[in-house]
Formats: structure tokens, sequence, C-alpha cells
């Protein structure tokens, strides 16, 4: 099957019902899966139809339309339906699926993800997360032209770039330059090529294949560049051509005999995949930032007074700020917001799950980055850390508290622990502050205090917070509406 083919045969959506039925199917399919992404977004699947189900059942009011009616909005092509058809719940419940789908990275998969992105922005023709969920599957589709669209539209409709969307359009577009200029300077080195550039890519690859098989690398060389130059010219999917470049250019490595020529092809080969990975890098010494051990943030935070803000509505109408600015260290956590009259306005500690950038660029004392896995881990410092917003960052051993530092195992605490109880643990095992208060902790009763974009984010389920409240409460010396005090 061609490129273009693939493309006609990927299924669109755009209908609410057609969308949810595509979901109820595809939940059938996973059942049994052994795949742990296809376990999760069967999990994800199921809540879905949960959802679906309880909307359906709480809004009777507007019976469906039929006869002439239903006739009449079919007609009706290309007009986004009003966001009142699609309640935040059910959308919600879709974006959560079509993420999970996403992380798979099947066809199958990538095809509902599609189905349900078509579906989202025709109800919610400016959603935001509708628009970045656009925008990851068509780069992971391999329309990087495309994708490249949809991160533009979702960064007009956004003030806060919390998911480094900018770092990774420019990544792209570098990319893209890179690998332009790679296949000039092939051009150039294999005059040859542009006589095989007009045809199917997949048959003239399939002859320098041939060639190269029989010892003719003089005959290989020119098909293999010139399939690399139709793929360019059919704008073919990133992943086909990145494929092709590099087994062209490990085929070459055995058999060119032009050290410097080979060098410089690589070379811009290297950098348009760096840029595509990771975007550009302005400081890769990460602006001269101190890492700092647990030994050393122990003696950071050594016989000082501390609270812990949390990101909860609660805070956001505490009047409390100037109690908070009063402690000698104010930790906040993730998208946290400021109002100082509320919340006060100094920040000392920002402690961070790895996976998402919000308020890395507001200027801290200490960050702490935390995260399960170490290469993801190392990836987003990579990525995300903007040079010259903190002093202090914490190394390895202060990735993971519980787990790593408390080598508290999943047949303890099953859960993933949130960045405040992970924080909060790690204080409570250091045991060095003579006064340790939560303020505003009330586990999201009161519901979510976030920088704007943050809001939108699901308080997602891997977390325990019926356990994590139960471990504070244990250990609480005085609990007000407010203040729970551990110290």
């Amino acid at each position: 099957m061609t490129t273009v083919q693939k493309r006609r045969a990927r299924a669109r959506g755009g209908e609410l019902d057609d969308c949810l039925r595509a979901c109820a199917a595809h939940s059938g399919k996973v059942v049994g899966s052994i795949d742990r992404r296809r376990v999760e977004l069967g999990e994800q699947l199921r809540k879905l139809l949960v959802v679906w189900g309880t909307t359906a059942t709480a809004t009777p009011a507007a019976p469906a339309p039929s006869g002439a009616t239903a006739l009449l909005k079919r007609a009706v092509k290309g007009a986004a339906s009003p966001s009142s058809d699609i309640p935040a719940e059910l959308l919600d419940a879709l974006l959560a699926v079509a993420n999970k789908a996403l992380e798979c990275g099947y066809d199958d998969e990538l095809n509902l993800a599609l189905i349900i992105s078509d579906t989202v922005l025709a109800q919610r023709k400016n959603s935001r997360a509708g628009w970045r969920l656009r925008a990851r599957l068509l780069e992971a589709l391999g329309e990087e032209t495309e994708a490249l669209e949809a991160y533009e539209k979702y960064l007009s409709l956004t003030d806060d770039d919390g998911f480094g969307v900018r770092a990774r359009i420019a990544g792209l577009r570098i990319a893209g330059e890179k690998e332009r200029e790679l296949l000039e300077l092939l051009k150039g080195q294999v005059p040859g090529a542009r006589a095989f550039a007009g045809r199917p890519a997949t048959d003239v690859w399939a002859e320098g294949l041939a060639a190269h098989a029989v010892g003719d690398w003089t005959e290989a060389e020119p098909r293999l560049v010139g399939a690399l130059l139709s793929l360019a010219g059919e704008n073919a999917p990133v992943q086909e051509r990145q494929e092709l470049l590099s087994q062209y250019l490990d085929l070459r490595s055995t058999e060119d005999t032009d050290g410097a020529a080979l060098t410089r092809a690589v070379a811009l080969y290297a950098e348009q995949r760096r840029n595509r990975m990771r975007g550009p890098v302005a400081d890769p010494g990460i602006g001269g930032v101190q890492w700092i051990t647990l030994g050393e943030f122990r003696n950071q935070i050594a016989g000082k007074s501390i609270c812990l803000i949390a990101n909860s509505g609660r805070v956001g109408a505490s009047s409390m700020g100037a109690e908070i600015d009063a402690y000698d260290l104010v930790v906040r956590f993730n998208s946290y917001r400021i109002d100082p009259r509320h919340t006060g306005a100094r920040t000392d500690i920002h402690v961070t799950i790895h996976k998402h950038g919000f308020n890395w660029d507001q200027q801290v004392t200490t960050r702490l980055v935390f995260g399960g896995v170490s290469g993801d881990w190392k990836y987003s410092l990579r990525n995300r850390l903007v040079p010259g917003a903190q002093t202090y960052l914490g190394d390895e051993s202060l990735r993971w508290p519980l787990r790593n530092i408390g080598k508290v195992g999943t047949d303890v605490w099953s859960g993933i622990p949130t960045s405040g109880f992970n924080m909060l643990w790690l204080l409570d095992f250091l045991d060095v502050s003579p006064k340790l208060d939560l303020i505003g902790f009330d586990f999201y009763e009161s519901g979510a205090y976030r920088v704007q974009e943050a809001m939108k984010l699901a308080i997602t389920s891997v977390h325990e917070y019926t356990s994590e409240k139960a471990w504070v409460m244990e250990r609480a010396q005085s609990v007000t509406d407010m203040r729970i005090s551990l110290r």
C-alpha cells in the first residue's frame, strides 16, 4: 500500500454518536490483551462508556432527531456542532481515551485517536486539548506539516505553554531545514540520483538494494538517493523518510571511501534527528545550575519553618498570603498559581513532576523534579529546564523519594505517589524542620486552583488520594480548616 493509499484508508470522525460507537467497538478488541498500553487503553475506554451511559441517562430532555429532522441534520456538512452537544465530562473522557490510544502507537489505535480528534474539534473547534491532541497525533502519523499547523493553532488559543509546544515547533522546523539541507548535499554528492528522483520510491529503492546485494555500489547509490528524493517530493511520512535515510547511511558507511563527505552527511542527519527528538537546546550547561544531593538538600532546609501550598480552590480564596510568606521556606507544586493576597508571593522550592513544564520558567531557589523512570526524567530535564530559572536542582538521589529513598514498593503503596506526597514524605523522613505545615490541602474537595492552561487537566485516578490523606492525618499534630501541622 502506498503512502497516499494509507492516508486515504485512515478512518475519520466528526459525529459524536459514531465516535462513541467506535470507542465501544474498540473496547471489545482490547479485552484480554497482555500489552500494558492496551490494558491501560481498555481501562480508559471502560470509564468513557460509564460516562457515556451516565450522560445519556442524565440528559433525556432533548429526544434524538428522527425522520425529516435527522435527514436535514445529516445534509448540513462541515458545520461544527455547538459546544453544548458534548458535556465537559464526556469530552474529558474522550480525550483520555485518545491520549492512551496515541501512546499505544499501533495503526488501529491511531485510527481511533484520529476519529476522536476529528469529533472533538467538530464539537469544540477551539478546544486547546483537542488541537494539542491533533498535533501530537499528526506528528505520530508522520504528517509534520499538518502537525506544525495544529501546534500553532494550539498556541494561538493559550497564554501558557506548559507542555513545551514552542520548543517542539522550533525543533520540528529546524529538523525540516536540516533534512532539506541533507538532501541537497546528497544531490550534489551523487549527481546520478536526479535521473531516478521522479520514479516510484519503492521500486527505485528495491532496485538500489538489489544492485548493492551483488556488490555494484556505483549502480546502487544513485537509485537509493533517488528514492530518498522521491519520498521527500511526495511528502511521505517522516518515519518512512528517516528509516530509509538511516539505512542508506549505514550502507554508505561500508562502501564510501570519502570519509569527509560521509561525515558531513552523517552530521546533518544527526542534527535533524536530535532536533526532532528534543528540540533546540540553548544552553547545554543548563545555565550553571548547582546539582544538590539528598544530603545537601537536608542541610538546605535544616532548622527552617516550611509550608507546603496546595493547588486547591481553598487556597485561592484564603486571604493567607502574608502568613504564607512569613515561613522560612515556601514550597509549591507543579502548575501552581500566584495571587499574592491569597497564595503569598514567594516560591522558594518548586516541586514538579517531569511530564509537563508548568512554571519551570519561574525563578526559584530550588527546583525538585520527580519522575519514576530515570531515562524519562533525564530527557525531561534536558528538554524542559530553563537556564537561570533555579539556583539548585535536585539530582538523581532526589528523583523519586517514596520509592527510591523509602524503598516503599507497589506491594505496600500501589498507586503512583503525587508530587505533594513525595515531597511531604521526604520532609517527614528528613525530620529537620521545626515547623512543617500544609496549607489548603483538602485533596481536591474544593477543586483545583492552577495556572489557566492546567485547569483542564484531569485529576488523575492513578494516585491514592485516600491513602495519602490517611497518612497525613495519622501524623497531624493539629488540624484547622486551612492548615495541617505535622510539627
